[in-house]
């Protein structure tokens, strides 16, 4: 039986990781996520991913637990504007400017995944990409959004499976890596080790987010919109 170990207190990622059918418990990890000099958004996504796991990593080891199907999972999105990384707003002035910056403009999403068997220390590390075009939103729309204080746990200041606010227009890509653990990408990183899920993960996920998917055959392939290192 194979055991995951989410290296993550989002309860974002544990809903999307339950979709999977497999047993996981969740070791939160704290790391500054302030990015290198000269570091790309991806690279920042990557790193910080593999920071986390490793943290895991070590205190799974410290308490003698996991054996060769324990599997810890580090994860790490960004969204970045351009080659601009946009974080978590630290307040209601920087949530506006982040808002007012994405509005009816494309960015992108990309989320790190790094994954390290428990037992040997073998690591796997992938990468999703997702474009994203937010709508015209209403300055009226961002003050009540800011309000409701949800911008402020969320890179680029948002969610886009917010009920109320609905800031997205279009995707090119994932959107389970938009809302932060892309399972297609987990899913074929998985394989890799001979790990299937217990659930046919692209059709439950589009149950579960309400979002027809139009890119997890290209993704489960290999032939994907992100980049794999």
């Amino acid at each position: 039986m194979t055991s995951l170990v989410l290296a993550s207190a989002s309860p974002r990622r544990r809903e999307l990781l339950g979709l999977l059918g497999l047993p996981f418990s969740v070791v939160a990890t704290e790391i500054p996520e302030t990015p290198q000099v000269g570091e790309s958004p991806q690279g920042v996504a990557v790193r910080l991913s593999r920071a986390k796991a490793r943290v895991a990593h070590a205190r799974l080891a410290t308490r003698a637990i996991g054996d060769a199907h324990t599997v810890i999972i580090g994860c790490d999105t960004v969204v970045a504007l351009g080659d601009q990384i946009l974080g978590k707003p630290v307040d209601a002035a920087e949530a506006w400017d982040m808002l007012q910056r994405l509005r009816n403009r494309w960015h992108t999403v990309y989320t790190g995944l790094a994954l390290i068997c428990a037992l040997d220390g073998e690591q796997l590390t992938d990468v999703a990409a997702t474009q994203v075009h937010m709508r015209d939103y209403t300055e009226e729309e961002i003050a009540a959004y800011i309000a409701t204080g949800d911008p402020f746990d969320k890179a680029g200041a948002y969610a886009i499976q917010h009920a109320g606010f609905h800031p997205v227009s279009e995707i090119r890509g994932s959107y389970a890596n938009v809302v932060g653990l892309p399972l297609c990408h987990l899913v074929r990183c998985l394989r890799r080790w001979r790990i299937e899920p217990r659930a046919d993960v692209p059709a439950i996920c589009e149950v579960h987010t309400g979002h027809t998917c139009y890119a997890h055959r290209e993704i489960l392939t290999g032939h994907n919109n992100g980049s794999r290192i």
